[in-house]
């Protein structure tokens, strides 16, 4: 008995400092010196397994010599799990995929699905696999946790995913022809000043930034209103900041703006282009105004544009929001916007590990609010509806010199 407790003594000082072979083999001698039951006995001691131990028995058995830098005979090792279980990939994409906003190569694609959720229904067809390795599965192919906060603004329609699958859809088409893709929404309105903007920022301790105790507005200075314009191929932006109202005409010249700047160039054999937009605000699909502006760009420019919007209640699923304006608010965070020069020079240097660009300037027209549009400017609109929903997804193409 004293025996056995100085080897287990032995063993947990030594066993720190060994590598796997060592301790397979240190265990193995033990085994042998103790004769019939040895291999039940040091397995008590020590926790390794009986097999463990006899593998090496075996080595040391038969002589095996192992290289220096190799621990594991060659091809040793438990197998990937994809080895294993080909077809537990293709199973999980189908599972995640009804409740998805795409595929592995479309920048719309998420999960909402957990992962204890997801390895309970993999088991229940007959995978033998955990929640952890679902989670690394899911990594692997590209998606990401997305958290519940604030997600949902409103009643969910009856055809949200379907609607977001059909975005998906249209994404692909054009993203295979090379044509341009943009999502834009107006981030927030921001008061211009001396003004304390949320976050934090590395200081000398005890000396933070003084901004005023209050946060109306400052007449002289305005406000800021940033329209963005992401293209969700080149991951670039573009941000027109307006001084006066979000109008539709306001949004229409931000998109205008963004073709002339950087769409053109970067787009130069286009003849189409998709718009993807919340269901409200200048760019609602009830907006009148939104569809007389995009014709007139329609016929500026010859381009067939076709506009998705997203149901309504789910803006927070805009792609603009996670890949453009979340950054902007990082790259400012805590700074006061003191003044106009301020928030161009921030959002123009704003910069993510991905190779995010932004281009930015300032709009200085004013846009006139609660202008009318007539029944007889709509009907000469160039609109065709889509058979899916035609109100959130229509195509406004340019009108001929005579009609």
């Amino acid at each position: 008995m004293e025996t056995d407790n100085a080897f287990k003594t032995i063993f947990a000082k030594l066993s720190p400092h060994l590598n796997e072979r060592q301790k397979r083999l240190l265990v193995a001698i033990e085994a042998d010196s103790y004769g019939r039951g040895g291999v039940t006995l040091v397995s008590r001691l020590t926790g390794i397994s009986r097999s463990t131990i006899n593998i090496g028995r075996r080595e040391l058995n038969e002589g095996v010599v192992f290289s220096t830098d190799r621990i594991r005979r060659e091809g040793a090792g438990r197998k990937r799990i994809q080895e294993c279980d080909p077809e537990l990939e293709s199973d999980l994409d189908r599972l995640v995929e009804p409740t998805s906003r795409g595929d592995p190569e479309s920048p719309l694609r998420w999960t909402s699905l957990s992962t204890r959720n997801l390895a309970k229904a993999l088991q229940d067809k007959g995978h033998r696999v955990s929640h952890s390795t679902v989670a690394m599965l899911l990594e692997k192919v590209g998606y990401s946790l997305q958290g519940a906060k604030k997600t949902e603004e409103g009643q969910s329609h009856e055809d949200r995913n379907g609607q977001f699958e059909f975005i998906n859809e249209y994404v692909k088409i054009f993203q295979e022809y090379g044509q341009p893709i943009i999502s834009i929404d107006c981030k927030k309105k921001e008061n211009i000043g001396n003004f304390k903007n949320n976050g934090q920022d590395w200081r000398p301790k005890g000396n933070p930034l003084k901004v005023k105790d209050h946060d109306f507005i400052d007449k002289d200075l305005g406000k800021a209103i940033p329209f963005g314009v992401y293209d969700l191929t080149s991951n670039s932006g573009w941000v027109n900041i307006g001084i006066d109202h979000e109008t539709s005409e306001f949004a229409v010249e931000s998109i205008r703006r963004w073709w002339k700047t950087m769409g053109q160039e970067r787009y130069p054999k286009a003849d189409f282009l998709l718009i993807t937009a919340d269901s409200g605000g200048s760019n609602g699909y009830r907006r009148k105004a939104w569809k007389v502006e995009l014709q007139k760009f329609s016929n500026e420019t010859g381009l067939i544009i076709s506009v998705c919007h997203f149901p309504p209640g789910t803006s927070k699923w805009n792609k603009i929001e996670h890949r453009l304006f979340s950054a902007i608010t990082k790259n400012w965070r805590s700074r006061p916007l003191i003044n106009m020069e301020t928030i161009v020079n921030l959002i123009g240097n704003t910069k993510t590990a991905s190779g995010l660009n932004v281009q930015c300037e300032v709009d200085t027209n004013l846009y006139a609010i609660g202008i009318k549009i007539s029944d007889e400017q709509m009907a000469q609109l160039c609109v065709h509806q889509n058979n899916f929903h035609g109100e959130w997804n229509y195509t406004i193409s340019p009108l001929k010199m005579d009609d």
